[in-house]
């Protein structure tokens, strides 16, 4: 490898700010036994809040953003881990307090390391990436609480999002009847192709007030969303259905009753995709490579963009201008 590589690094100092391409060289790397070559990484809301001073993401300064990554094996120190293999690195402190994956070179602790699935590539790993990690874990949390498509109607908000879009695929796939939830009239086609049979606005979800109990439309959601939206969706949730949600854009409050628990047997199923046990990290990438598998990749990929583009792209996704995945393209 070259002595020195290129990096985004965040910077905040006193007063000043800054997020800015760099040259580093691997002794400024943080500790890992496993040095990798980095060739894709991915957008998430998370990264881009990682890049502005107030985001709250960041622990420590200077940072290389980036939650995900994949690449090859340079070097490792641990025998699990072999020149050349291809690998996944995503969630855990990457990117908030341990360098992460917008850098052409990332050293990453190895209990954090996935070996590449067979049947996905790095590039569709980097498609998938957090998102649609999370969306895989949210589908088969449900399906652990006895969900099957002969259940009924599968509500996803916040669908034009990455967790949503992927949740929306994959429920698909598998051969459910899915409703997808956006305020993006322009997005409806997208949703259809990606495999919703019908589209409800947000406000049929929540129009500004949260009901006890409302009329049973959903037998399970997949909810990145959060907040008052969170609170109105499971008050309509069928009888012994259950709620996996995995975000907060809609705020990180749910004004609820315990209503829909005690009435409907309502289920609400928290998903953690960033410090989810490895057993179950492994088996979900796995069904990202079988089952969960997605016939087309590329719908869900709204432009790819290299290092040096990132600092112009990243504001994009606070502003909800983003529909899909920004793919980051190393090599």
């Amino acid at each position: 490898m070259s002595e020195t590589f290129q990096a985004l690094v965040v910077n905040k100092q006193e007063d000043t700010f800054s997020v800015e391409t760099k040259e580093l060289n691997v002794n400024q790397l943080p500790e890992g036994e496993v040095l990798i070559q980095v060739h894709y990484s991915g957008i998430n809301y998370k990264d881009s809040l990682a890049t502005i001073p107030n985001g709250n993401i960041v622990r420590n300064y200077p940072m290389v953003p980036g939650i995900d990554l994949a690449g090859v094996v340079v070097s490792s120190d641990d025998p699990n881990f072999q020149e050349g293999d291809q690998v996944i690195a995503t969630s855990y402190e990457i990117g908030v307090s341990h360098f992460g994956g917008y850098s052409e070179y990332a050293r990453i602790p190895s209990k954090w390391v996935v070996p590449l699935p067979e049947g996905l590539t790095l590039r569709e790993a980097m498609i998938i990436g957090t998102a649609g990690f999370t969306a895989a874990l949210s589908v088969q949390r449900l399906e652990e609480n006895n969900l099957t498509p002969n259940n009924g109607k599968v509500l996803v908000t916040g669908a034009t999002g990455g967790v949503g879009s992927f949740a929306v695929a994959i429920l698909s796939a598998l051969g459910y009847q899915v409703e997808a939830s956006t305020g993006k009239e322009s997005s409806h086609e997208y949703l259809r192709q990606l495999g919703a049979d019908s589209i409800v606005s947000r406000d049929e979800v929540y129009d500004g007030k949260v009901h006890a109990l409302g009329k049973q439309k959903w037998a399970a959601a997949v909810d990145p969303v959060g907040g008052a939206p969170l609170a109105s969706l499971m008050s309509q949730i069928g009888y012994g259905g259950s709620v996996a949600v995995s975000g907060l854009t809609g705020g990180n409050e749910v004004p609820t009753t315990v209503y829909p628990f005690i009435i409907r047997g309502v289920n609400l199923l928290g998903i953690d995709s960033v410090y989810c046990p490895m057993e179950t990290r492994l088996k979900t990438w796995q069904r990202l490579a079988t089952d969960f598998k997605l016939a087309d990749f590329e719908a869900f990929v709204s432009q790819e963009i290299t290092l040096e583009q990132l600092p112009s792209v990243l504001p994009t996704l606070l502003q909800g201008q983003v529909t899909g995945r920004t793919l980051v393209k190393l090599i």
